[in-house]
Parts: structure tokens; C-alpha cells; sequence
């Protein structure tokens, strides 16, 4: 963009975050005195007025960018460290990401005035949900180190109090320590990477990291603790094990925007740290990335398919598809470190548009699990079923973002997936072995995540809004409100707008690839029937809206040519019954049974799982037992051996406070020893 534009934009973006940050303030400041209806308009109109007008600016920077130079311009205020302020710019990256918390925020925000309505404890949600959203805004603005992660810290801050909103939960209290812990652990790594890049003359500005790129042993180190830092943030395996608690013990709008949003900015943060500042990148950088997205992508989805848990199911495919997200980074490192931009910018394109994709089914997905706990009060799969009669529009909106995530076209899933995929084909060209192993291999993987996805959405769509109800609760569900059904409405009509309409929506990414590694995909709007070509048209090209009109033509024929050979009476017959008429509900599939087969040819090797028969000898009439025990061997080995090593550690620590003088004495001078020996060494 121009500078001019770049000028006037960015102190609109700001102004944003500052409105969400009064907002709070007010809420705070005027507390019960409000009421909790009056805030509860206050709060979630104000913000999603506030997060439409975030949206609009990004877009107005996003098509400026793509029409002039991409030029983004500094914004210095007062505050911060001294000599340096705090610096803000709207570069084409932010405002991508930008436009990501203002679209997922305004509908969470729409989503909230209606089922802000059932909060019990309103006020403890209320003065951090705009405090979250500005924390998240101010993240892809800021332009130096210092504000970066002070506005990370702050983002985790808000979301943290909001995991624990409902406190009285012991599980939720649970979720929101280890959040707290992994957040902190995060940002530790975070602050040690920008320290590596400001050097010892400290410039912790963006455009002095810039001009002065380090080494390339710095440079490695600081994708480690790029992939650390904010691959704790997003998900990564092994740094996931908080996402699947935390998550479902928020409220759903926030668990909305914590999933579809939040997790994008810590993609941001990566990179900004390993695509922008860390200078030229290295072929073998594309290779651990890569890895962490295909193992990702695969240990998420299996993992949401053992879950019965509604909002727990959710969260674990959003690891998944962070999993996508950073197997197209990792590509697109390969390619830019080899002097292939047009695979670069494909690869990276792929990547920033299931970034937008996942914002916006994933939202909707959590807004569906919200109306179901709403209207029954349960969150367990196998307590739900026969919804799509009770809660039509719920469901509606549902099975498209289901069929969203699931990356069925003619959906937005299916387009950023088919580019990610495009992007692997042109592997072979990798001149490096290292890579030409290893993204067939990923791609193998991303492939079997895909196809179990399906699988996964299949099963949590049929079995809660399909079939009979499994309880009193299912059997008496109601519609929700009129706010909570235009949010996941309008994200449904998103998703199918991104998936028919592809194109417009990879011109608007254009400026951040280009000005990430160098270069973009080529226009896609101008041409013929709305289609998209990622390289040229002779090696592949795609178009959404005539798979739609396929596909309404083919379901509107079929149609007609049964009603047509069919008799024109109409007859009613009982369902087929397999010769049990009246069965229970009880008999139906399960979620359990459901996921049974995928369970033992897959998750065995990853989960340690542990079924247990019991059969009644014959003659006896008690009832046959069968107990299944998952458990996560990152978190019962790992984590919770890490826990007890630093709690025996903490004890002998404890115990150092018991010495006698003579002991301490002993005890420095023996420490004085072993500091000279390893000084003695190291000269």
C-alpha cells in the first residue's frame, strides 16, 4: 500500500484495540451497577461493532496492498521501552490476520448476545472477553519485540481468565493451570528468539531485526524457539496437551475464538519470527516443520476421534488442522530456500487461506456445540441424537461446516486442502533428498488426516443430530435464539462463499505471501467461470462454482426422476426394525462403537488403550461388561514425569533450607571449587 494509505490505516487499526480496551474499562469500572443485560449489550455490541470496523480496515490495507507496493508505515507512541516506544505498523500480513479477529470476533460477538443470555456468573466473562479480543488485535500490530510480547502476554492473560470463568469446575480449574503453564513456557521462548535477533546492540524494532539478519546458527535457534513459542500457542504435538482442556472449559463463543482465532495469531507469530525477521531461510528448515504439521495433523484427528466429548472433539481437530497449516509453511520455507517462489507463494497461500477456512468453520462448529449444550444441557455425544428434528436451523448450519472441515467441495475446506496438495505435487523438484523423503511422506499423512476427518465429522454429526434421542434432554431440545443462529448462518454462508469463490479470496492473500517470500500466486479473479489455476492451467485448475451447479443439478435430477418412476401415493411404513420393533434408543450406534474399528487399527500404537471383556458364564444372567481406557502417552510420560521430577527436585530444595551453618559453609565452599574447575576448563 501506499504510504499515505499505510498512514492513515494503521492509526484506524489501533484505534480499534484501544475501544475494545475502554470497553472493558467501563464494564469494570461500572460493574454490577450496569445490570447484567445492559452490559451484556454493552459488551458484545460494542465489540462486535468494534471488530467489524477491525475487519473493514484490514480489507480497505489488504486491497490497497495488492493495488500499489506493499509498503507498510510505522506508527511510534509514548510507551514502552525507552528510546524505542511502541511501534505499530499494518503490514499485508497483519491486516491478513487482522481481518481474521475482526470476522471471528464480530461473530462471536453476535453469537454472545444471545447466549450471553445463560451465563450464570456474567461478570466474570464479560470485562475480559474485549480485553481477549484487543489482546489479539494488538498482536499482529505491534512492530517491535517489546510490544509483541507484551501484547501476547496480555492475550494470554484475558483467554486465561476466561478458561477460568466457570471456576467451580475442578476440571476447569485444572485446564486453566496447565494453560497457564504452557502460555508462560511459550512466551519464555518467544522473549529468548527476539532477544537472539536484537543482538548485542539491542535493536528490538522490527526494521533493525530486518536490516541486520543474523547467522545462521542464530538463525536456527531461532526457529527452534519459534516452533516452541508459538507452536505451544497453536497446538503442535508435543506441545498440545492444554488445547483439549482448555478449551471446552471456556464459554463457547470464546472457546470459538480461542480455537478458530487465537491459535491463528500464534501462526502469525511464527511467521513473523521465521518468514520475516530471521533472514534468508535454509533448505533443512522446511524439514522439522514440515514433520510437526504431519504429525500433528495425524495425532489430532485420531485424538477427536476417541472423544465423546463435544467441545473436547472440536478442540482436538483444530491440532489437526494447525497440522495442515504448518505443513504448508514447512513447504513453503523448502521451496523459498531453493529459489522457487511461484511454489513458495502456492505453498504459503494454501497455508494463510486455511488459516481464514478454519477461523471460520471451526467458529461455526463451536457455535453448533454451544446451541446443543444450551438447548440440552450436555456436551456428551451419547446422550444426544435425533437434534436435526428439534433444532433444524442448528443443524443446517452445522452439516455445512461440517462438511467444511471435513474438505468435502463445493466447500471453502476442499480449496485451501486441494492447494495445499497442489503444492506437494511439485515436491519432485526439490533438488535436496532430505525434502524429496520427506514430504511424500507428510503428504501421506496430511492424505490419511484428511480421509479421517470425514470419518470424525461423520460420526459427530450423526450420532448428535441423527437417529433417535439417547435421552429426555435430546428428546426435548428447542431452537435457540435468533442471535446465536444468524452467527453460525452467516459463517456457514461464509464457507460456502469461500469455497464457490475461491479466487477472490487468494487475491486478497497476495500482499503477505509477496511479502513474505517474494512473490504470489497469480491473479485468480479476472479469470473465465470464477476458476483458479495455482501454476497454469495445462497441470491442474479447480472451480467451485461449477461443482456446485453440478451438484445441485445432479441432486435436483435424481430427484425428479424418482418422483417420476415412483408411485404418486404417498405410503408410511414403519422402519425396518431387524425383527426387534420397539428397540431403545440404547441400541443405536454409539460414539464409542463408532470409532471402534479406527481405534484398533490406528490408535493403538499411539494411545495406550486398554479394553477389558466381561462375560458372565453361561446360565448367569448378569450383564456383559466392556471398559475401554484411553489415556495420552505425551501427557502421562512426559508431562506428568516432568511434574514429578521438578516436585522431587522442589523437595531436595526444601530440604537445602534445613543445613546447619557448618553444612552451608561446606556446601559454598564446594560450589566455589566446582565454579573454578569449570572455568579452569573453559579457558
Amino acid at each position: 500500500m501506499s504510504a499515505t494509505v499505510a498512514a492513515l490505516l494503521c492509526p484506524a487499526a489501533l484505534l480499534c484495540p484501544a475501544a475494545l480496551l475502554a470497553i472493558a474499562a467501563l464494564t469494570v469500572v461500572a460493574n454490577r451497577g450496569l445490570g447484567a443485560d445492559r452490559a451484556r449489550w454493552l459488551v458484545y455490541g460494542g465489540a462486535m461493532l468494534v471488530c467489524i470496523a477491525a475487519f473493514g480496515v484490514a480489507l480497505v490495507a489488504l486491497i490497497s496492498s495488492a493495488r500499489a507496493d506493499g509498503q507498510a508505515a510505522d506508527m511510534v507512541l509514548p510507551l514502552g521501552l525507552p528510546g524505542i516506544g511502541a511501534r505499530f505498523a499494518l503490514d499485508g500480513l497483519s491486516a491478513v490476520f487482522l481481518a481474521v479477529v475482526g470476522l471471528g470476533g464480530a461473530a462471536a460477538s453476535l453469537y454472545g448476545l444471545g447466549y450471553g443470555r445463560h451465563e450464570h456468573e456474567p461478570f466474570r466473562v464479560l470485562p475480559f472477553y474485549p480485553a481477549f479480543l484487543a489482546g489479539m488485535m494488538l498482536v499482529p500490530l505491534a512492530a517491535d519485540a517489546f510490544t509483541f510480547l507484551v501484547s501476547w502476554e496480555f492475550m494470554s492473560l484475558a483467554s486465561w481468565a476466561l478458561v477460568l470463568a466457570h471456576h467451580r469446575v475442578p476440571e476447569n480449574r485444572r485446564a486453566a493451570t496447565v494453560y497457564i503453564v504452557m502460555a508462560a513456557g511459550g512466551t519464555f521462548a518467544l522473549l529468548f528468539a527476539f532477544a537472539l535477533l536484537a543482538g548485542p546492540a539491542g535493536g528490538f524494532a522490527f526494521a533493525a531485526m530486518r536490516a541486520v539478519p543474523p547467522d545462521a546458527v542464530t538463525a536456527g535457534v531461532v526457529l527452534a524457539l519459534a516452533l516452541v513459542g508459538a507452536g505451544s500457542k497453536a497446538g503442535l504435538v508435543p506441545l498440545h496437551v492444554w488445547l483439549p482442556l482448555a478449551h471446552p472449559a471456556a464459554p463457547s463463543h470464546v472457546s470459538a475464538l480461542m480455537s478458530g482465532v487465537m491459535t491463528k495469531i500464534a501462526v502469525y507469530g511464527f511467521l513473523r519470527l521465521v518468514f520475516d525477521l530471521a533472514g534468508p531461510p535454509a533448505w533443512w528448515w522446511g524439514v522439522p516443520v514440515l514433520v510437526a504439521g504431519g504429525v500433528t495433523a495425524a495425532v489430532g484427528v485420531l485424538t477427536a476421534l476417541m472423544q465423546t466429548d463435544i467441545k473436547r472433539l472440536l478442540a482436538c481437530s483444530t491440532i489437526e488442522n494447525i497440522g495442515l497449516i504448518f505443513a504448508g509453511l514447512g513447504l513453503a520455507l523448502a521451496f523459498a530456500a531453493n529459489g522457487m517462489a511461484a511454489a513458495a507463494a502456492l505453498a504459503l497461500t494454501a497455508a494463510l487461506f486455511h488459516v481464514v477456512n478454519h477461523a471460520l468453520f471451526k467458529s461455526a462448529l463451536f457455535f453448533g456445540a454451544g446451541a446443543v449444550l444450551t438447548a440440552t444441557g450436555t456436551r456428551e455425544l451419547d446422550r444426544l441424537g435425533g437434534l436435526i428434528h428439534r433444532m433444524p436451523v442448528t443443524a443446517l448450519a452445522v452439516l455445512v461446516a461440517c462438511v467444511a472441515i471435513s474438505a468435502l467441495p463445493p466447500l471453502n475446506g476442499f480449496a485451501s486442502e486441494w492447494l495445499l496438495f497442489q503444492a506437494i505435487l511439485l515436491s519432485p523438484e526439490l533438488p535436496q533428498w532430505g525434502l524429496k523423503l520427506a514430504v511424500p511422506a507428510v503428504g501421506a499423512l496430511l492424505a490419511l488426516s484428511v480421509a479421517l476427518a470425514a470419518a470424525c465429522f461423520v460420526r459427530f454429526y450423526g450420532i448428535a443430530f441423527l437417529g433417535r434421542p439417547r435421552s429426555d434432554e435430546a428428546a426435548t431440545a428447542r431452537e435457540v435464539d435468533r442471535f446465536s443462529l444468524s452467527a453460525m448462518l452467516g459463517l456457514a454462508g461464509l464457507c460456502v462463499l469461500a469455497g464457490v469463490l475461491p479466487g477472490l479470496v487468494i487475491d486478497l492473500l497476495a500482499p503477505a505471501a509477496a511479502g513474505l517470500v517474494g512473490a504470489a500466486m497469480p491473479p485468480q479473479g479476472g479469470l473465465a467461470w470464477l476458476s483458479i489455476v495455482p501454476i497454469a492451467e495445462s497441470r491442474s485448475s479447480y472451480n467451485g462454482l461449477l461443482v456446485l451447479v453440478f451438484i445441485a443439478v445432479s441432486a435436483l435430477g435424481t430427484a425428479v426422476v424418482v418422483h417420476r418412476l415412483a408411485g404418486s401415493a404417498v405410503r408410511r411404513a414403519p422402519a425396518w426394525d431387524c425383527g426387534f420393533p420397539n428397540a431403545d434408543p440404547a441400541t443405536q450406534y454409539t460414539a464409542s462403537s463408532f470409532a471402534q474399528p479406527i481405534r484398533r487399527v490406528f490408535a493403538g500404537a499411539i494411545f495406550m488403550v486398554r479394553e477389558s471383556v466381561e462375560m458372565p458364564p453361561p446360565g448367569d444372567l448378569s450383564p456383559a461388561r466392556f471398559r475401554l481406557d484411553l489415556s495420552d502417552p505425551i501427557w502421562e510420560r512426559g508431562y506428568l514425569g516432568l511434574a514429578g521430577l521438578v516436585g522431587r527436585m522442589a523437595d531436595f530444595a526444601n530440604r537445602l533450607q534445613t543445613l546447619t551453618i557448618r553444612q552451608y559453609l561446606s556446601l559454598v565452599f564446594l560450589s566455589l571449587v566446582a565454579l573454578l574447575v569449570v572455568l579452569a576448563v573453559w579457558r
